[in-house]
C-alpha cells in the first residue's frame, strides 16, 4: 500500500504516453467570424465540433484577433486548455481583411513556425507542426500545413487569380524536404477539375506532389452526380442571415489535399475513406443542409447548427501514424507549499516544484 502511494505522486510528473495513432483534421470557413448573424456562434461552433473533435482545426474567413482568441476561449477551451493556436497577422495581401487560422491540440503538437506567403488578394497561411512523438528529436514528424482562401467567382480573371495564389504555393513547396508531409486546406473556390489552379496543384512535376483524397475529377458545379461532396450552400438564400451565398448544396468549394507520400508511408498517412463534407448525407442537392429530408448519418441537430453557422459545410478528414504519439502531461504551479507524505516507507517531506 505504501508503495503504490508513492508511485501515485511520481506519476503525476511524468509524460503521458498514449498509443494513439489516429489525427482528426478539419478545415471550416466560418463566414466573416464573428460579426456576420447569427450571435453566439462560438457556442454554435462549440457543438459542431464536439461532433468530430478535430486535433488540426484550420479555418478561414477570420476577422480579427479579437475573433481568434473568442474560438480558442469560447470554442475550444470552453471547459479545460485542449489548444493553441498560431500567431494572428492582419492580411497583408490586396485590401480584404479576412484572415486564415490554425488550432492545434496543445499536448499532441508543437507549432514550429507560422510564416505569409504574399499574393495579389489574401494571404496564404503557412505553419509547420511538429507532432510529439517517443522519437521526436531523433526522427522528428513535421507537418507543413498551408491554409488558403482563393479568389471567388466564375469568369476567366478569376480563374486566373486562383491560378496565381496557387503558383506562390507551388513555388514554395520547392523549398521543402522533398520528403515532407504536406497538407493544403482552404476554400478553393473552383468549379471543377480542368480549373487552372486545381491542374496546378495536383501536377505531377511539382517539387512535391499533391492528391485529391478522395479523386473525384469533374465539374462539381450545379451537378448532382457529386452531390455527396458538395460543401456550399448550406442555405437555400442567405436572407434570415443577411451574410454568405444562398443557392442550396450545389459547390465542392472546400478542400483539403495531401501530399502523395501521405497514401502510403506508414509515418503519417491518410485513413482511407476518411475524407467527409461534413454534413452532407449525399441527399441534399440544391437545398438548404437543414431540411428535414436531408437526414442520415449526420443527424437534424448538427445540420441546423451547420445551417447557422456559415454558408459552407467543413471538411474533415484522418490521419494515422505508426509512432507512437506522447501526450504532455499536467502542468502544476508552484506555490512553494510543501507536501509531506506520512506512514510512507521514506518518511520524510517530499517537496513539489515546478519548473
Amino acid at each position: 500500500m505504501k508503495k503504490g502511494y508513492l508511485f501515485c505522486i511520481a506519476v503525476l510528473f511524468l509524460t503521458v504516453s498514449v498509443a494513439q495513432e489516429t489525427i482528426n483534421t478539419m478545415f471550416y470557413n466560418l463566414l466573416e467570424f464573428p460579426s456576420a448573424s447569427p450571435g453566439g456562434r462560438a457556442v454554435i461552433l462549440r457543438n459542431i465540433l464536439s461532433e468530430y473533435e478535430p486535433d488540426i482545426f484550420m479555418i478561414c474567413e477570420l476577422e480579427s484577433e479579437s475573433g481568434a482568441n473568442l474560438i480558442q476561449n469560447e470554442t475550444l477551451n470552453s471547459e479545460s486548455y485542449q489548444f493553441n493556436r498560431a500567431p494572428y497577422v492582419a492580411n497583408q495581401s490586396g485590401t480584404a481583411n479576412l484572415q486564415q487560422m490554425l488550432y492545434y491540440r496543445s499536448n499532441m503538437f508543437t507549432l514550429e513556425s507560422s510564416s505569409i506567403i504574399l499574393t495579389t488578394v489574401r494571404d496564404i497561411n503557412k505553419y509547420v507542426l511538429k507532432l510529439n512523438t517517443q522519437d521526436g528529436d531523433t526522427d522528428p514528424v513535421l507537418i507543413y500545413v498551408y491554409v488558403s482562401h482563393l479568389k471567388s467567382s466564375q469568369g476567366t480573371a478569376n480563374e486566373l487569380q486562383r491560378l496565381d495564389m496557387v503558383n506562390a504555393v507551388t513555388a514554395d513547396l520547392e523549398t521543402l524536404p522533398t520528403d515532407a508531409f504536406v497538407l493544403f486546406a482552404g476554400d478553393l473556390n473552383i468549379y471543377n477539375a480542368n480549373e487552372p489552379a486545381y491542374e496546378e496543384l495536383l501536377d505531377e512535376t511539382n517539387a512535391i506532389v499533391l492528391k485529391d483524397p478522395i479523386d473525384t475529377p469533374g465539374d462539381w458545379h450545379n451537378n448532382d452526380t457529386f452531390r455527396g461532396i458538395h460543401t456550399q450552400s448550406t442555405r437555400i438564400d442567405s436572407g434570415p442571415f443577411g451574410a454568405g451565398a444562398g443557392g442550396g448544396l450545389d459547390d465542392r468549394f472546400d478542400f483539403i489535399l495531401i501530399s502523395e507520400n501521405m497514401l502510403s508511408n506508414p509515418k503519417l498517412q491518410y485513413v482511407e475513406n476518411s475524407y467527409k463534407a461534413f454534413g452532407n448525407n449525399g441527399n441534399c442537392y440544391n437545398q438548404s443542409i437543414s431540411n428535414a429530408t436531408c437526414d442520415g448519418a449526420f443527424g437534424q441537430q448538427l445540420r441546423n447548427s451547420l445551417f447557422s453557422m456559415s454558408d459552407h459545410l467543413p471538411v474533415v478528414m484522418q490521419l494515422q501514424t505508426d509512432r507512437e504519439i506522447v501526450l504532455g502531461g499536467t502542468n502544476f504551479v508552484n506555490n512553494n507549499t510543501p507536501l509531506k507524505l506520512e506512514a510512507t516507507l521514506v518518511q520524510e517531506t517530499v517537496t513539489l516544484l515546478s519548473e
